[in-house]
């Protein structure tokens, strides 16, 4: 009974909303160019991927690298709630 208690806890953990958005790196490294450039974009990630290939030269080094390759981020609506 003692080992289901830890397991129960790391159980409610995994689940929990927070959770659910991963971390800031597995969310996006774009996520602070969006609310710097995009504000008036979010939640919608089309528009904003298409505002960030706007502000290109700006961006974060960590973000041009993530949306550079394919034109698009981790972004997802649910990042923004």
């Amino acid at each position: 009974m003692r080992k289901l208690i830890p397991f129960s806890l790391l159980l409610a953990f995994a689940v929990s909303p927070a959770a659910a958005q991963g971390t800031a790196q597995e969310r996006s490294d774009c996520m602070g160019d969006a609310f710097r450039f995009c504000s008036s974009d979010i939640p919608f990630v089309e528009e904003i991927e298409s505002c960030l290939q706007e502000n290109m030269a700006r961006l974060s080094p960590a973000c041009r690298r993530e949306f550079a390759a394919t034109n698009s981020t981790k972004l997802r609506p649910e990042h923004f709630q």
